[in-house]
């Protein structure tokens, strides 16, 4: 999946506008949408993000409960992930290739968290209604509130 910048910018505008149809808010396109956010938006994402995107559910008919919708564990640890991402980026790089790069590691791929999360542990009402620290393997880059032992 390849994204021009117009398409990156317009996935993030949408989510926080409730406006993207949910047929596009896909695996590849919540990473898009974020790491745009993240190079736009960046200063209070771990508290806004949460907002936008149970916000964004309701808009399409979504709901967020114990096991459907929001997930607090996995936002911030993709977050986190993506923040570090982008700050090892080169200058200059486009949103179009900062995506595609992105897509190409191990993140693009949905199951990228079961690497550091049992299926159990990861699909718990306690980790999608608050962060839960990984039981396989740590993150290379845990979520701020982890880093600081707020687990």
């Amino acid at each position: 999946m390849s994204y021009a910048d117009e398409e990156i910018a317009a996935l993030a505008e949408g989510l926080v506008g409730r406006t993207l149809p949910k047929e596009r808010w896909t695996h590849a396109a919540h990473l898009a949408a974020t790491l745009r956010l993240v190079r736009t938006r960046d200063a209070e994402l771990e508290r806004d993000l949460p907002g936008i995107i149970q916000t964004y559910n309701v808009a399409v008919g979504g709901v967020n409960d114990d096991t459907s919708g929001y997930h607090e564990t996995i936002t911030q640890a993709y977050l986190a992930a993506i923040r570090a991402f982008v700050g090892a980026l080169p200058a200059g790089t486009s949103d179009s290739d900062a995506v595609a790069r992105l897509l190409a590691t191990p993140m693009g791929d949905k199951a990228w968290p079961l690497t550091h999360w049992s299926r159990e542990r990861l699909f718990s009402v306690e980790a999608r209604r608050g962060w839960l620290a990984p039981d396989l393997k740590p993150l290379e880059h845990p979520p701020m509130e982890a880093a600081a032992g707020d687990e």
